[in-house]
């Protein structure tokens, strides 16, 4: 279940939140899906459209995530979860895999983020000064995809924003994101601010706006 700050409505659960995104997929699209809470897309039935789920370790075209008792501990996406395939998918090498990543084949990367800026900047890889880590396929999935969404939690557990004017945090990639879903709505980065494309149940937008870090244009 999703996160929220102490005094916000918890609005969407995590699921919900990759609803919305995986809502927003167009037929035919290849789809990479990041770890964390954007695999929660791939359980997510879009018929009669179709897309292509591409994961960085070579899973391609795959589908939701295993049952319990139903895994093949062999086939995991870049998260590490079971998941299942579907008619047509296929294994790749590590480095095909990224060859389409690096040829712009990918239609939208979906990832989480720990910011994201008015501007369409994102931080994902780092907190602070926090030694060890690296940017890792991140780097290459914002620079080639064509187009970037993010699923993450709205503010941190301490109730700072994570939708913010400018990103504190270093960077990932800039001015690539399009869409933000989070567990008190969807939000597109407009520059000025974030435009609301919807308000999870319960949630008004007076408390959006106090738990946003920019201005929320309607």
């Amino acid at each position: 279940m999703s996160g929220s700050t102490p005094d916000a409505p918890l609005g969407f659960t995590r699921q919900q939140m990759a609803d919305r995104i995986a809502a927003r997929f167009e037929d035919g699209w290849i789809v990479n899906l990041g770890v964390g809470m954007p695999t929660l897309c791939s359980n997510v039935d879009i018929a009669p459209r179709r897309v292509i789920y591409h994961s960085e370790n070579g899973v391609i075209g795959y589908g939701p995530i295993a049952p319990a008792g139903e895994e093949d501990l062999d086939l995991v996406n870049a998260g590490g979860q079971n998941v299942t395939l579907l008619a047509g998918a296929a294994m790749v090498h590590h480095a095909d895999s990224f060859a389409i990543i690096r040829g712009g084949r990918i239609d939208v990367t979906v990832m989480g983020a720990y910011e994201v800026s008015a501007g369409g900047d994102f931080a994902n890889w780092k907190i602070g000064r926090a030694k060890g880590g690296g940017i890792g396929g991140a780097m290459d999935l914002a620079a080639c995809a064509k187009r970037v969404f993010l699923v993450m939690e709205h503010a941190t557990r301490s109730g700072a924003p994570r939708l913010v004017g400018r990103c504190a945090l270093p960077v990932t990639a800039r001015k690539v994101v399009s869409l933000v879903a989070t567990n008190l709505g969807v939000f597109a980065p407009v520059g000025e601010g974030f435009r609301i494309h919807e308000l999870a149940p319960g949630v008004t937008r007076e408390a959006a706006a106090a738990a946003t870090g920019a201005k929320l244009l309607d």
